[in-house]
């Protein structure tokens, strides 16, 4: 089974973006998960535009009902105040059926955004190790939070502004078109049509500027977060000019411009109200020139002008809406795009878990081929069995290829050619989740998380209590440790561990893997950070914690490993020699060389 095609991060990021179109209907089932809700919140729009178009309507009876004419001052009592009462009854309508949408639909906005990022999160766990290894941290995060916030402002400028907006414009354009003349309507529909061309237009153009913004704002946050996270190394060099220096760049690039559009949203601004100023003066003289030749009453004036005024007031705010609606698009279309980065490495239909009773199982590499990159073949027709609880250890220079065994037996790499099989199954063909159950590794590079001593222990096996913790801890030899700092286990290990020695972090890791416990143990260089003393006493725990168990030592020091039941030394991605520590030394090959120059060197450094 082959690789399939992988796109790295930056390359999905710049790929073409697919249609808005295609972006929402991605969204919609989302959405749709809660259609009662967005049914209701809309009946609840159009009961709030419905009260809203009806307030003009009312005052112009309010204004006509204040024109008195002889023998009617006793009406003047009653009609105004009946009128006035339904006004406010209206006004406090259309905030009711706002609020109620609002409240409605909450649940239904708050739900969509947690469920694209629980999927989009669930998405990255799944990928390759390949994607994560070439991955920009600050930049993906980026995608991600600028992604959830989009959701929830596409849902709430599409629902609580655009959809509005054209619903009040086409009750206000039939009203005027029936109860006045066309040429009122004509007039309001020229103005919006061109409003709306030239807003589209200018956001159209400007939205290039947002584009660049978007993405000095991800390079200047990628660099501060690669910095910070490797503030050791700036720190050994001195180099915190030179950083400063390179994320003032971004910073610089950032102003010029968010300058730009700026400097385009004041022209955007003006030209609107240009359009609209002129769309208001026409239709109020021609409204006007009707009261004074008697085909229309004071009050329609008032409502005229009214329906204006509401009417514009949102479209203001139309090329702002209109360009937060594009690059919402934009942005969750990003946070899509990473959903959409291929699983290298994914389970098989109907793959089923793997199947393993209480005893140890036998793991085997059967002539297996593997490369990170096909132009650098890293493993070359390997071969070789780890009987079931019987231990085999490989040894050999860096770069010969140890540690991608280890991530070969793990399946964060499928292998190009031959079979990887535990308990005869191969690992392609059940569950990754299985399969990682099974197996326990102490990588030779601990990462820890940002907490406590016994979140990252009792990581191994979530909801294990604490004494199932501090027995795992002395099993790895830091339960003294832990015990002698002022917190115990609740002290803060730092970013990553950092605020532990190396000893201390490889410490903690071994005991998180003993309290996993799982049948199948492998050991990269699970000592390389130990000093000597500590390395003995270690190496005891681990023979103690092996036993039983179908276990793979990866080893730079060879002392580690020479009681094993097999020891293989590769060179170049094969194996070349292979027996027990008696054998190889007897041998006089590779191994035995290894040897010598190890002895010798610890003689020297005695």
């Amino acid at each position: 089974m082959r690789s399939r095609p992988h796109t790295t991060p930056e390359e999905a990021a710049v790929a073409a973006p697919n249609p808005d179109s295609a972006t929402l209907r991605r969204l919609l089932p989302y959405i749709l998960q809660y259609k009662w809700r967005v049914l209701a919140a809309l009946l609840f729009m159009l009961g709030a535009k419905l009260a809203n178009v009806g307030v003009p309507v009312l005052l112009k009876h309010l204004v006509d009902a204040l024109d008195i004419k002889p023998g009617q001052a006793q009406a003047v009592l009653v009609v105004p105040v009946g009128l006035l009462l339904a006004y406010g009854l209206l006004r406090f309508s259309t905030t009711m059926f706002t609020e109620l949408r609002d409240l409605v639909f909450a649940k239904a906005t708050q739900g969509t955004s947690r469920s694209i990022a629980l999927s989009t999160f669930q998405h990255l766990h799944a990928l390759s190790l390949r994607f994560h290894l070439e991955r920009q941290t600050g930049g993906m995060t980026r995608d991600i939070e600028r992604g959830v916030r989009s959701t929830e402002s596409l849902i709430s400028y599409s629902l609580y502004s655009i959809l509005p907006t054209l619903i009040e414009m086409g009750l206000v354009l039939g009203i005027l078109a029936v109860r006045f003349d066309a040429w009122f309507a004509i007039i309001t529909l020229a103005a919006l049509v061109f409003y709306i061309t030239f807003t589209v237009t200018v956001t159209e153009w400007r939205t290039r500027f947002r584009k660049e913004a978007n993405a000095q704002e991800s390079a200047a946050h990628t660099k501060a977060i690669d910095s910070l996270l490797n503030y050791e190394t700036v720190k050994y060099f001195n180099n915190e000019e030179f950083e400063s220096a390179r994320y003032d760049e971004n910073l610089e690039k950032l102003r010029r411009v968010r300058l730009k559009s700026q400097t385009t949203l004041s022209m955007l601004n003006a030209g609107q109200q240009l359009i609209i100023g002129t769309a208001l003066v026409a239709i109020l003289w021609r409204a006007t020139q009707g009261v004074v030749d008697g085909r229309l009453t004071l009050g329609d004036l008032v409502m005229i002008n009214a329906f204006m005024i509401q009417l514009y007031i949102p479209l203001n705010f139309l090329g702002v809406i209109y360009r937060e609606i594009k690059q919402s698009l934009t942005d969750l279309n990003r946070m899509f795009t990473l959903m959409d980065q291929d699983r290298e490495v994914a389970d098989a239909p109907n793959a089923q878990p793997l199947p393993l009773n209480d005893q140890p199982p036998e793991v085997r590499f059967e002539n297996v081929q593997f490369a990170y990159d096909p132009a650098r073949p890293i493993l070359h027709d390997v071969n070789f069995t780890i009987p079931a609880g019987k231990t085999v250890a490989v040894v050999g220079p860096s770069g010969s290829g140890k540690s991608t065994l280890a991530r070969l037996l793990f399946r964060f790499y499928d292998v190009q050619a031959g079979h990887v099989r535990i308990a005869g199954q191969d690992i392609r063909d059940v569950t990754q989740t299985s399969v990682r159950r099974a197996v326990g590794i102490v990588p030779q590079d601990t990462v820890l998380f940002n907490d406590t001593v016994e979140y990252n222990i009792a990581y191994g096996q979530p909801g294990a209590s604490h004494d199932q913790v501090v027995a795992a801890a002395k099993a790895a030899r830091i339960h003294d440790f832990i015990q002698a700092t002022p917190q115990g286990y609740e002290t803060r290990v730092g970013e990553r561990g950092l605020k532990l020695s190396g000893g201390e972090k490889q410490r903690v890791a071994i005991a998180r893997t003993l309290l996993k416990n799982p049948p199948i143990l492998i050991f990269d260089e699970a000592t390389s950070a130990l000093d000597s003393a500590n390395e003995r006493a270690i190496q005891n725990e681990l023979r103690s914690a092996a036993q039983g168990k179908t276990s793979l030592v990866i080893a730079h020091r060879l002392s580690t490993v020479v009681e094993a039941h097999e020891i293989l030394v590769m060179d170049s991605g094969r194996i070349i020699e292979r027996g027990t520590h008696d054998e190889l030394l007897a041998a006089g090959g590779r191994y035995a060389s290894m040897w010598n120059m190890q002895n010798a060197a610890e003689v020297t450094d005695a």
